[in-house]
């Protein structure tokens, strides 16, 4: 059957509650640490049920754009409530558990051999992109950045060219992983510091160790809200 022509979706009435959510945020001029109106209010001025505003307001927890604070209200945590669209969330959500595993298949390994292969020249593009990372938070960043050139320099520090194709191939998979963990709160800081770990142990030509932070690391990477979200019919 043609792609035009595929069963047509019916919007979710929370799909509905996203779109005025976002534009309140605009006409409001609300920006990051502003909260938003209470889930009763809100339920009150759309018409609609406080279930669809609560699964509204997670699909903006998943995507990392507000904070809901046990007893506390709904903060932004970005100035604009850009919402990725509810179908490519749950796609992508059937797909990271596969990107996960490979991950930590393949860049446990990667980091065992750049402790044992790396130069002295690829140990210093190691810590330069922790520095870069650094900064990158400091100025209020996720960190993406820093972390794509972290784990690009541990890739080519393992000297293992198949190993690095194979990274290669699920390039773009990575790059939705990493986005998706470092919007995390507070995961930038612990990557970080868990990018550190890698890198010691790297430095220090413990292979053992270096596996070790590496798969610690990747697991911490897992664990994102995405995966606990269950999406609603």
């Amino acid at each position: 059957m043609s792609e035009a022509l595929r069963p047509m979706v019916k919007s979710r009435l929370y799909e509905q509650v996203l779109e005025r959510l976002r534009a309140h945020v605009v006409e409001a001029g609300l920006s990051a640490g502003d909260r938003l109106p209470a889930e009763r209010d809100l339920a009150a001025s759309l018409g609609v049920s406080r279930a669809s505003v609560k699964q509204a307001i997670v699909v903006l927890e998943v995507q990392g754009l507000v904070e809901a604070r046990h007893g506390g209200g709904t903060y932004l945590v970005r100035d604009t409530l850009d919402v990725e669209p509810v179908e490519q969330l749950v796609e992508r959500r059937k797909r990271l558990p596969e990107v996960l595993e490979a991950r930590e298949a393949l860049e446990t390994k990667l980091a065992e051999l750049a402790a044992e292969r790396r130069t002295d020249a690829e140990l210093e593009t190691i810590r330069a992109a922790l520095d870069f990372m650094r900064d990158e938070i400091a100025d209020g960043d996720n960190g993406v950045e820093g972390d794509r050139r972290f784990h690009a320099a541990v890739t080519a520090a393992a000297h293992s060219s198949l190993l690095a194709e194979f990274m290669k191939t699920i390039a773009e998979q990575i790059t939705e992983s990493r986005t998706e963990s470092l919007r995390q709160p507070g995961r930038p800081s612990r990557s970080l510091a868990q990018h550190t770990s890698i890198y010691e142990a790297i430095a220090a030509g413990d292979a053992k160790k270096a596996a070790a932070a590496m798969r610690k690391h990747v697991r911490t990477v897992a664990k994102v809200r995405l995966l606990t979200w269950v999406p609603e019919d």
